[in-house]
């Protein structure tokens, strides 16, 4: 069925996009630490003397091994916080340490180890919280993001509120209306995909065009990481399956070894957005099917990536890669002219394969698992156009229905894995 621009869900499923693929410099958890920590400085209306960094464990989890751009190749969250303090932009929100001047690098990394940057883990439930404390001789301030990456819920001033979204506070806020994610699904997102008038679309799909092949063409040049793009190219040869599977992968390892380029993210992170972008922009070089083709399979496979993680969550237990791998696929599977059935059963197909993947936190080794979440994509695509071979429901966390083993894998993820996930905070917690 045809979207009319008339339809609300139209409006919807356009800001679903606008607000999902925004540009990211760095892993997106140790960036919004950057960011929160900036603010912090601007409330306080000077460097701080010493700060307090409370995280929840998933944060924890993002931040512990991946390096920060432009800090001099520093990890973790006392670089974070120190490069937010002393050369963090808040305006450019994600973007936060972009432009860092060569001066204040050293500056950062001085700061990091010449101040008290205590941190602690936070106590609550909140699976996406960041509270930055910092003190300057009398005075404090105070932010608090919550939920997601740039979402400041509260700003205080020696003990005084500045601005809060709900409570008592003379700036009172308003959490930024988000579009409504209830309206997915997997065959409407397809029909949007079709109907889409390209205009609407482009300036957000053009940008994830451009940084996330960059940052690929990067990753694939030189020695980042692990180097499992080259790796691959150098193993496996260069047809488009394994090409497919290294531009991904090869993003990944320039981003988490500190790569100062930026990326267009889907569901906030940068692993995800490369990986649901840049096999599908392979394949669309290698069938020659021209720009439309390409940006209408981007709305699918970005759109089916926000899908899955909506009922995920924005940071579990469970590998966002795999969801992207799935979007993916699905994109490729559009690219060749399938439809609803085949796109349907390559996202069941690929979420029976692979939804064991954990998460443990941004390091150099995501880029083997998104080689490995593109691959089963590819597998789960082949499966159904090749003798309509499927996985069935109730085999397994599988239902019959793709959104149904969609909404399955949600619950797995975001309620069935909370103790997996304290555990691995706790393994890479300890000492090594």
């Amino acid at each position: 069925m045809a979207f009319e621009r008339s339809d609300p869900a139209y409006g919807e499923y356009l800001c679903i996009l606008e607000a999902e693929l925004i540009p990211a410099t760095g892993c997106t958890e140790p960036i919004a630490i950057a960011y929160g920590a900036a603010k912090a400085r601007l409330a306080l209306g000077a460097l701080p003397d010493r700060c307090r960094v409370e995280c929840s464990g998933n944060i924890i989890k993002n931040v512990k091994s991946v390096v920060v751009p432009n800090t001099g190749y520093m990890r973790g969250i006392e670089a974070a916080t120190a490069a937010g303090l002393v050369a963090g932009d808040p305006d450019v929100q994600l973007q936060v340490i972009s432009h860092v001047a060569e001066k204040d690098r050293a500056a950062i990394r001085e700061y990091r180890d010449s101040h008290p940057i205590e941190v602690v883990p936070y106590p609550g439930d909140k699976v996406f919280y960041i509270a930055i404390t910092a003190w300057a001789g009398a005075d404090s301030a105070r932010v608090v993001i919550e939920d997601f990456h740039t979402n400041i819920t509260r700003i205080e001033k020696n003990g005084a509120c500045l601005y809060a979204q709900t409570g008592d506070c003379p700036e009172q806020g308003e959490a930024d209306e988000e579009p409504n994610y209830e309206l997915l699904s997997v065959e409407r997102i397809i029909d949007f995909a079709d109907s889409v008038d390209l205009f609407d679309v482009e300036v957000v799909l053009d940008r994830q065009i451009a940084y996330n092949t960059a940052i690929s063409r990067e990753g694939l040049t030189h020695d980042w990481g692990a180097r499992i793009g080259q790796t691959l190219i150098e193993a496996q040869g260069d047809d488009v399956r394994v090409r497919a599977k290294a531009a991904a992968a090869a993003g990944s390892d320039a981003r988490m070894s500190g790569c100062e380029m930026p990326v267009v993210i889907v569901s906030g992170s940068g692993n995800q957005g490369m990986t649901a972008s840049l096999p599908v922009i392979e394949y669309a070089k290698e069938l020659n099917v021209g720009r439309e083709r390409l940006l209408r399979a981007l709305v699918v496979s970005n759109l089916i990536t926000i899908h899955q993680k909506t009922s995920i969550g924005r940071l579990s237990a469970f590998c966002g890669a795999v969801s992207a791998g799935c979007g993916a696929a699905a994109g490729i599977a559009y690219l060749h002219g399938d439809g609803y059935e085949v796109i349907a059963h390559t996202i069941v197909n690929t979420l029976a394969i692979l939804s064991g993947m954990v998460c443990d936190g941004a390091k150099p080794s995501c880029a083997g698992k998104i080689a490995m979440a593109v691959e089963a994509g590819l597998m789960g695509y082949d499966m159904y156009t090749h003798g309509k071979n499927q996985f069935y429901g109730g085999e397994g966390i599988v239902r019959k229905g793709v959104d149904n083993t969609i909404r399955t894998v949600g619950r797995m993820a975001r309620e069935g894995m909370r103790d997996t996930d304290r555990e691995i905070l706790d393994i890479m917690t300890e000492s090594c």
